[in-house]
């Protein structure tokens, strides 16, 4: 059975899940799981994992992610993106770099975000993206993100190409809508690319055609890749065995109680384990089948 975490180079016009879904019968209908949503529209890193690594893939969801994206200013779609119908039109300014500039400090740090109709989230146990597509509006309370970094990137008449680092939650679509309303236009998104989802940076990914045509040479992380920000321990044969049996273990980490932490023992990762009162520790998650540690 396959365990480890692949970072796969999402194409374009496939929704996550369906990556997700060819991935896993590639190789041989592996349990899998991504860790964040990326639109259909958008390319780049989908961090999907397979078998026992999908304990950890819940340790992923608050990470910070990076897009590269395009908006097109001058017109407003029913989607926030290429794939709505236009629905409202405005002037786009002579001197859009230099209006761009000045808006875009206001964009920066903690801000506000509406989320757009086409989108996952819930409402009365119903996507929103199914009520928009029945014609209908529903309010949206706003959510509260931060942008770490929003740089412009290059001005093209019309489009304006930008790098954005955000956290969780953040929906690109709204910020490009947004931007345009503060220079007193519209606009949508023209392309989004995501380059990073953290703990993994800007890196090599895999593509979908390399996973359906050769699942053999597919290079997986380890499942502790995903957990590098807790503490490391190191355990006896004895802890081993005590945290597999669902006991505390001894750990000789000057962790706060409370804290998570990675557990090894010589023969590689163990599993998350929990800081007690004491110098102990108790099992959390624990995985299985595992190969050499993440480095």
């Amino acid at each position: 059975m396959t365990h480890g975490i692949l970072l796969l180079d999402k194409p374009q016009g496939l929704s996550s899940n369906a990556a997700v879904q060819r991935v896993r019968h590639a190789l041989g209908r592996v349990k899998a799981g991504h860790t964040g949503s990326l639109d259909p529209l958008g390319t780049g890193m989908l961090p999907i994992c397979l078998g026992e690594a999908t304990k950890a893939a819940g340790y992923l969801l608050e990470g910070d992610k990076r897009y590269a994206f395009t908006a097109r200013f001058g017109a407003r779609t029913t989607t926030g993106d290429l794939e709505g119908e236009v629905c409202e039109q405005g002037p786009v300014p002579a001197d859009l770099a230099r209006v761009l500039a000045g808006a875009m400090p206001g964009f920066q740090g903690p801000i506000s975000q509406i989320p757009p109709m086409y989108s996952a989230i819930k409402q009365a146990g119903q996507p929103l993206y199914r009520l928009a597509r029945q014609g209908i509006e529903v309010e949206r309370a706003p959510r509260q993100v931060v942008i770490r970094e929003l740089r412009l990137q290059a001005v093209r008449e019309a489009e304006a190409d930008f790098i954005v680092e955000c956290s969780k939650g953040t929906y690109v679509r709204t910020l490009a809508e947004d931007l345009a309303r503060a220079i007193g236009t519209v606009a949508h998104l023209a392309d989004l690319r995501r380059l990073a989802a953290a703990p993994f940076g800007e890196r090599a990914m895999v593509t979908l055609e390399q996973v359906l045509t050769d699942p053999a040479s597919l290079t997986l992380l380890e499942p502790d890749a995903a957990l590098l920000h807790m503490p490391r321990v190191e355990l006896t044969g004895a802890g081993e065995a005590r945290l597999r049996q669902g006991q505390w273990a001894r750990q000789d980490s000057a962790a706060t109680p409370g804290t998570l932490l990675r557990a090894y023992a010589p023969a590689g990762f163990v599993g998350i384990a929990e800081a007690l009162e004491g110098g102990s520790m108790k099992p959390v998650r624990i995985f299985n089948h595992l190969g050499p540690a993440a480095t």
